[in-house]
């Protein structure tokens, strides 16, 4: 498909966070925009902002009719709206439509780029948009489409010129294997998505696919530890690029990167957790390898504020701390967990986790236990089903349970507040990836006041 002919671009669940920055990327680039989400959000409004018509009720009577006319019209659409969706079942009833998934679209629109890519079932998100700002900051003519919401530019968009792309290379669906990059990561490779992949197998084989990918004469970054040839990374081991004397100072990180040339003294990062610095590490290695200049990447490191909902500090004070993060996954939990024992030793720690997928809580039920169980206390919410129906027996009852830790609670949205108020914990955690996120106002004024 040439993009070019388009004029109109429609979006069928336009408020997820990888849509919508492919819609800002259309509006910028003069395409007329318009879309349907479920549910208005912080992201569908920041997008009627730019000027683009969203609504939220499914029907064909609210598509503008100028996104009726298939020769001049684009239908994007993600995997997570319902086949029964009306709109979507209209446009694919209709002939002469191009409908095209997200990743589809984002393999066009990256194709005659210089494509940075970042897969792995973890950290995708916060990689990209360090990786991003560090080639912002060496003024690179890119393009960045995130994952998240980015602190140091509010948008999961970020876009310096058209010759260089930033992608996040999503596993789920297969998404990623629509990409043809030139510099790419793997972060991890954690059993994640069976509903989709069945057996972590499958999973592992279509990581392989993706490193395939690559074009010739690319390079390709791995962690180590996993079972893909590429360029290694790690933290204080023999890897290729390596993270080494570390420090802890002012609740973030000094340490030395030895490359396969060289050793870059005195890097700082603000972000804790040592999923972070593993994170930091590889955006450093990739920008280095695209050209970057060391002392310059180092400046812009710095700088970085990190990603909203990614271990983002609600409140932070001598008396209390209040952090929010998206892991849904048991060794995203873990993560967290190790990040605030090394940050916060010694203080008491209340968790509050909000189950994502019924599936994923079923494939992973004695992970999830174990994680949250390190924890000194522990608020359990229901499971939030995004875009799956109950499964028999799967409730977070079940999850409740297994959790070996007898400061523990099952909790409604309606009484959330009421007992976190009455924790004596120094350090509160919201952790999830569902609605969760839209209570965390909620909470911190509580807590707060503001």
């Amino acid at each position: 498909m040439n993009l070019e002919t388009i004029d109109n671009v429609y979006f069928i669940g336009i408020g997820g966070i990888g849509m919508s920055a492919l819609a800002r990327y259309f509006k910028a680039n003069n395409k007329r925009v318009a879309g349907y989400d479920k549910t208005p959000s912080d992201v569908t409004r920041a997008l009627e902002a730019l000027g683009i018509d969203v609504h939220f009720d499914d029907s064909i009577a609210n598509i503008p009719n100028a996104f009726l006319n298939y020769d001049t019209t684009l239908v994007v659409y993600t995997p997570a709206i319902p086949k029964d969706n009306m709109e979507l079942v209209h446009y694919k009833n209709s002939r002469g439509f191009s409908l095209l998934k997200r990743s589809e679209v984002l393999g066009l629109v990256t194709k005659n780029t210089f494509c940075l890519a970042v897969a792995g079932t973890h950290g995708k998100t916060t990689t990209s948009s360090i990786l991003a700002h560090l080639l912002y900051e060496c003024n690179v003519p890119l393009t960045g489409f995130l994952g998240g919401i980015s602190e140091n530019y509010n948008s999961n968009y970020i876009s310096k010129g058209t010759e260089v792309s930033v992608v996040e290379a999503d596993e789920f669906d297969r998404s990623f294997l629509t990409l043809s990059p030139d510099i790419a990561c793997i972060t991890s490779m954690d059993a994640d998505h069976l509903d989709i992949y069945g057996e972590a197998e499958a999973l592992q084989e279509s990581f392989l696919d993706f490193s395939k990918r690559i074009k010739d004469g690319g390079t390709l970054f791995v962690k180590s530890g996993l079972p893909i040839e590429g360029i290694t990374y790690g933290i204080e081991d023999d890897s290729d690029y390596t993270a080494l004397n570390i420090k802890i100072e002012n609740g973030g990180y000094v340490f030395d990167v030895k490359t396969p040339s060289a050793v870059i003294n005195d890097v700082k990062f603000n972000l804790p957790g040592r999923h972070n610095l593993s994170n930091a590490l590889i955006a450093l290695a990739m920008a280095l390898e695209y050209g970057c200049q060391s002392p310059e990447l180092v400046k812009a490191l710095a700088s970085y504020a990190g990603v909203k909902r990614r271990f983002t500090y609600q409140i932070k004070t001598d008396d209390l701390v209040f952090i929010d993060d998206y892991a849904h996954h048991p060794e995203e939990i873990k993560a967290a967990h190790q990040a605030v024992r090394e940050m916060y030793p010694g203080k008491k720690v209340l968790a509050v986790f909000q189950p994502h997928l019924f599936s994923r809580t079923r494939d992973f039920i004695d992970d999830f236990a174990k994680s949250l169980a390190q924890f000194d206390e522990v608020l359990l919410m229901d499971i939030y089903p995004a875009r799956e129906l109950p499964i028999e027996g799967v409730t977070s009852a079940w999850l409740f349970e297994k959790i070996e830790n007898e400061n523990k609670a099952l909790v409604s949205k309606s009484d959330l507040i009421s007992k976190i108020k009455a924790s004596d914990a120094d350090v509160i955690i919201t952790l999830g990836a569902g609605d969760i996120g839209a209570e965390v106002k909620h909470i911190k004024t509580a807590l707060y006041g503001n």
